[in-house]
């Protein structure tokens, strides 16, 4: 089962859904952020992107639907095959789907002893337990730092290092046996889930893919066109809420010579959207969901 979508009437308001529109939803999934889009839409075109070749069993039986297997990093490329250069909006709901945490052969999961696979395109090269048995301490211990904010990440990637010479590490059940010194007893579900989340964002490339998308937004987006984005951990939202205030991933604001602030978004939520506890209660998966929303400005007039 894939998951229920987090935060589904907010996320399809804030895209301001009009007929005959033109609509990505870049991580297509199980399909309930798109059926809700169709939903609200008379004609129009909707190009559904995922990696992941399994969501390819949820689309719907609808002509105004393009699929595309495809990571969203290329937005653009995929626009420009498909004939769409430009649309009305993008929706991204980020992060993993219950359904690939509950595919145990998928390796996303510290609950199942199976290989470390943790690739959302099984198409793609390298796998967790590749990076494993393969990187250096020093990238492990970056691995670690900046993709799971794990404090003792040097003592982690230490203790990988050192242990894999002898037996290397391909299963989940091995790998938590090894890191079991490094794992702190009151907060053992919250660090392996970073853990596992700093593998997973390092093999799929997830921070590079996320930045590679918000740039192409910003070009494919029509003036007045909609950007929602939900994310479930503080990196992806940090570049996320970075990008849409300032244009970059700094968050630094950046004017022109006449003083002009040098954005291509203006924010529609000026707070964080989060779920209610009612759709937490029957979501848990939304626990952790913050929706940013903005709208694609028109490039300023020469002066």
């Amino acid at each position: 089962m894939y998951h229920k979508a987090a935060l589904l009437e907010e996320s399809i308001d804030g895209l301001n859904i009009r007929d005959g529109g033109a609509y990505v939803d870049a991580t297509f999934g199980g399909g309930g952020h798109a059926r809700e889009i169709l939903r609200r839409m008379s004609g129009g075109r909707l190009i559904a992107f995922d990696r992941d070749g399994d969501a390819l069993a949820n689309l719907p039986e609808d002509n105004r639907v393009t699929f595309v297997n495809h990571n969203f990093r290329y937005l653009r490329n995929f626009l420009r095959l498909h004939g769409c250069e430009q649309v009305d909006g993008i929706l991204a709901d980020l992060g993993v789907s219950w359904h690939e945490f509950d595919e145990s052969e998928r390796g996303f999961s510290f609950r199942f002893d199976t290989p470390l696979d943790m690739r959302m395109d099984r198409r793609a090269g390298r796998t967790a337990s590749d990076l494993l048995n393969q990187a250096t301490e020093d990238e492990l211990t970056r691995v670690f730092r900046d993709n799971g904010e794990i404090e003792n990440a040097r003592q982690l990637a230490r203790l990988v290092a050192g242990a894999r010479a002898a037996q290397p590490v391909w299963r989940a059940g091995e790998f938590l046996k090894l890191i079991a010194p490094c794992i702190p007893r009151a907060r053992e579900t919250k660090y392996l889930a970073r853990v596992f989340q700093a593998l997973r964002v390092e093999i799929n490339e997830e921070l590079d893919a996320l930045k590679d998308l918000l740039l192409h937004a910003a070009g494919a987006l029509s003036p007045g066109g909609r950007l929602a984005v939900i994310t479930y951990h503080s990196l992806e939202d940090r570049v996320v809420k970075n990008f849409l205030r300032s244009g970059n991933f700094d968050g630094l604001a950046e004017r022109d010579f006449y003083g002009r602030q040098q954005r291509p978004f203006d924010l529609v939520n000026r707070k964080v959207i989060t779920p209610s506890p009612s759709e937490i209660a029957q979501n848990p998966r939304a626990r952790s969901a913050k929706l940013r929303v903005a709208e694609r400005l028109a490039p300023p007039a020469n002066t």
